[in-house]
């Protein structure tokens, strides 16, 4: 499918639909983490989109790099990253940035990580054997990586696909939400309890809104089922998909009582332009 900017057979993957602990949760035997349904698995929150550029090149693109990136990379045959937007620099969005030096090796060359500049400051203490490699005691095998510092509304071409950062806030923490043009309009809302007045311009006209819902019950960082819906309601998108779930969750008996044009994620949801809720 053709889109703006030459871009062909765009679609947006979510690898990963889990909280920071993931589900099944560590000694839990409640419902869902002894579910045997696979969408109640849910490894941590990243997502991917793939397409092909207006040159012929095949394209992928990750928003974070969640801990179980080895995993989701593994299930999805990935042989190349080209950049990593990330959302904000906790745990379980970035610990599987060191994955990113295989795909040097099959791409031969380097990956561009795209942040705000506190989360850039934050990878290159996390990742100090990455950033300053001439620091390691020994040579090590560390991933190449490229940074640029990015600022909320002022979007970013990635080989045609327009990428813009939106402002978000995470309890007290502000973080980024990305939203993607190219034929169609998606935007990606991770980790989110608060939308600023300026940001939420950004997400008119959607096709496709990907919102954090973690649970029924109230969280002091994270949007409810019942504050996820009002955001859901209010933007208006074609379709809505619910992200970072935690195990209180139990995806059969929560998507039967969601309304229609919302739905819940799972691992592996690809999401094309043109498809209906609980399509593929």
């Amino acid at each position: 499918m053709s889109a703006a900017g030459g871009i062909r057979d765009l679609r947006l993957t979510l690898l990963g639909t889990g909280t920071s602990a993931g589900v099944p949760v560590i000694a839990c035997d409640c419902d869902t983490c002894t579910s045997t349904d696979p969408r109640d698995r849910r490894t941590r929150t990243g997502a991917m989109l793939q397409f092909t550029d207006a040159a012929g090149q095949d394209r992928v693109i990750l928003v974070d790099a969640p801990p179980d990136h080895r995993e989701h990379s593994l299930r999805h045959r990935l042989r190349r990253v080209d950049a990593i937007l990330f959302t904000h620099s906790h745990v379980d969005h970035v610990f599987g940035l060191d994955d990113a030096r295989l795909y040097n090796i099959s791409m031969g060359m380097p990956i561009q990580l795209y942040a705000e500049r506190p989360v850039l400051d934050d990878l290159s203490r996390m990742f100090e054997h990455i950033f300053k490699p001439h620091t390691n005691v020994n040579k090590s095998f560390v991933a190449d990586v490229r940074t640029t510092a990015v600022l909320p509304g002022q979007g970013i071409d990635l080989f045609g696909l327009r990428a813009t950062p939106m402002r978000l806030l995470h309890g007290a923490l502000p973080i980024l939400g990305w939203r993607f043009d190219a034929g169609f309009a998606a935007a990606y809302c991770t980790d989110v309890n608060a939308i600023p007045p300026e940001t939420w311009p950004a997400l008119r006209g959607l096709d496709v809104l990907v919102l954090d819902m973690l649970r029924e019950r109230k969280h002091p960082t994270h949007f409810s089922l019942a504050e996820s819906l009002d955001v859901a309601d209010r933007v208006g998108a074609g379709r809505t998909v619910f992200t970072h779930m935690t195990h209180d969750v139990r995806h059969a008996e929560l998507s039967a009582r969601l309304p229609a044009g919302v739905e819940l994620g799972w691992d592996g949801l690809e999401i094309r332009p043109g498809t209906a809720p609980g399509g593929a």
